[in-house]
Order: structure tokens, then sequence, then C-alpha cells
């Protein structure tokens, strides 16, 4: 397959043309993805590119972060496509390794996370946030980069990698970029290509919650009383919800249930028939 920008397929392929960019003298930048980009990835590597040298994006569909049942076989693989908006956006080099070059015969390591990985998205995927960081930690030690960026609206997997290099003394700084929306603040995301028209229109709601979530909190309401009301807004307006809850916005710790006193997050996890949607607001301590 021919691709519109320099690839490797192997992770000597891989080190050899990081190699020769560290033998110059140049910064490297990383922006793991699962490939079906949008937006909300060229944003990532815009901000890559504005912080280092050269940037590498990867487009891995990684097996060990879907459980049986899940969309893995269905989730979109669009490589020329990505490829495509990659060379656009100004990337360096697409890495795109194969499953058997991740996952070689007899791979027998997986980590496991407590702190920020307990909870949330863990509740309800008890498998994701191992296969997340152990596929992490190797791209990471793969590419060995200065710097890597991960999205904001996947919050709880952006701490959980920040833990992840701190705790494991990775040499890279993770660095967090903006959610970006649609016009009418739906959160991009690859598996928005997943609802119909109809359940489309209903995904809106979801910012919207959150929004009015976050600013309750900032005005001072009480924590407990504008969770309950966002919860209860959530299952009017959704198939089904996982969670609509505040947070510590450092530790994802639960919050008490007075005002708000340091910085927070409000994260909703909400379905759509088959289709899962996920999305976050900031939320600045009362006064």
């Amino acid at each position: 397959m021919s691709l519109p920008l320099p690839s490797a397929h192997a992770v000597r392929d891989l080190r050899a043309a990081i190699a020769a960019w560290r033998a110059d003298g140049l910064t490297i930048g990383f922006v793991p993805t699962m490939g079906a980009l949008h937006a909300g990835h060229i944003a990532l590597v815009d901000q890559a590119l504005a912080r280092c040298d050269r940037v590498v994006a990867s487009v891995f569909v990684n097996p060990a972060q879907f459980a049986p049942g899940e969309d893995f076989d269905a989730y979109p693989r669009t490589l020329d496509a990505d490829a495509a908006k990659l060379a656009g956006a100004g990337c360096h080099l697409l890495y795109a390794p194969s499953a058997r070059e991740m996952y070689p015969d007899g791979f027998a390591t997986t980590i496991s996370l407590s702190g920020p990985a307990e909870g949330l998205e863990s509740a309800a995927r008890p498998h994701f946030f191992s296969g997340v960081a152990t596929v992490v930690a190797k791209l990471l030690n793969q590419v060995r980069p200065d710097a890597a960026v991960f999205g904001e609206k996947d919050y709880q997997q952006y701490l959980v990698i920040r833990r992840l290099a701190a705790d494991l003394d990775l040499p890279v700084a993770i660095e967090a970029g903006p959610t970006v929306r649609e016009a009418d603040g739906l959160a991009l995301s690859s598996r928005n290509v997943y609802l119909s028209p109809e359940d489309r229109r209903r995904a809106a709601r979801l910012n919207v919650i959150l929004a009015d979530f976050a600013r309750a909190l900032a005005a001072g309401r009480l924590a407990d009383e504008a969770e309950a009301d966002a919860l209860e807004a959530a299952r009017a307006s959704f198939d089904g919800v996982d969670y609509m809850t505040a947070r510590c916005a450092d530790t994802l710790a639960p919050l008490g249930p007075g005002a708000v006193d340091r910085p927070a997050r409000v994260l909703g996890a909400v379905r759509l028939g088959s289709t899962r949607l996920i999305d976050n607001r900031a939320v600045s301590p009362a006064g």
C-alpha cells in the first residue's frame, strides 16, 4: 500500500527514522490514535507540531482494550484517508503497526492500574485501562518522544497515562489537547459515525447537560444536588446512563456533597442505541 506520507510498520523502521532525526538534534512529538481520524485528532497533531520539530502519529486499533461483544471488528478502519489527513496537517511520519508487531507470539505482559483508573470507565469496562496502558507504554517506548499529546475528551484516559508516565519514570511530557466539538457542541469522536440521524440530534444533549452541570457547580450549587439534576436530565435524554458525576480534576477522587472547593471535572457516559458516548467539562471552584 502506498501512503501519502512516510510510514513505518515495524519497530525497527520507526526507530531508524527517529534515530536520524535525533542525530540532527531534532525533538519528537507523538500523537497515538486508533485511526478514523477527524478534526479533533488533527488538532492534537497541530499541538505536537507547535511543540516539537518532528511529529509521529500512530494508527493502531488495539485489540487489548476491547472486551468480547464490543465493537473491535466494526471499528472504522480508514488508513488511506487517515494518512492523507495527517499529510495535510504536516505530520512527518505515520506509524501503523500490525497486531502481530505489537503483540508477537508469546506476549505475556500487561499493566495493572489503580488511582485515576478506578471507577467511571473501569466500572463499565473493567478491561479497558489495562489494555490502554499496556499499548501506550509500548508505543511510548517504541517512539521515545519528547512530548505526547492526548485528547481531553477522554479525560480519565489522559490522567491514567499521565500517572503511568510519572510512575514508570518515562522521559516524556504528557500533554492534554482541548476537546474539539461540532457546531452544536457534540464532542468529535470516531464512534459518532455509528449514530442514526435521530440519535445524532439527541447526542448533542450530552454537552448541554454537562455544561449546565459545570455552570451550576461554578455558581456554588451543592455538588450532590447538581449531580442529581444532571443525572435526571441524562436519564430523560438517553437510552442508558453509565455515569454522570463531578470529580477532582487532578485525581478523579469523588467530591464531597458541598460546594466545589477545588478544580473539578464533570464527566458523563451515556448510551444511544448501541453507541456509547463520553464527554466532560472543566469546573473552577465557586467564588
